[in-house]
């Protein structure tokens, strides 16, 4: 009877200790409304994948919408909008860093700047 309820609690606590270490993973939909181009696309996964945290980034071009998978104890959602800023683009309620909309190719640009994809 002792090996049997020595085995239970040990059994219980390897189950809490690998509950324990699972990480709290979830899914922000962000509004970019500048985004125009596969080029767009490109730029906004290749620089969100360099943070820390992020395990998966969907640029829809088409929604003009942004869904990324994240670690909650690692990055948050606003951190996210942040990163899509700085690298020129509208990310929510952040409007996009400056300098880096001006460095952006003119095809990634709103079409009020004289950017956008020529409709044919």
């Amino acid at each position: 009877m002792k090996k049997f309820l020595l085995s239970l609690l040990t059994i219980i606590l390897l189950y809490g200790a690998a509950s324990a270490q699972t990480k709290a993973v979830q899914t922000a939909k962000i509004s970019t409304p500048t985004i125009q181009c596969d080029m767009c696309k490109s730029k906004i996964e290749t620089y969100l994948k360099r943070y820390d945290g992020i395990s998966s980034i969907n640029v829809n071009v088409k929604k003009k919408e942004v869904t990324v998978k994240y670690i909650t104890d690692r990055i948050n959602e606003e951190e996210i909008k942040t990163a899509i800023a700085n690298a020129g683009y509208d990310a929510g309620d952040i409007p996009a860093n400056e300098d880096s909309y001006k460095r952006l190719p003119k095809c990634c640009k709103k079409p009020e700047d004289g950017g956008g994809m020529k409709k044919e």
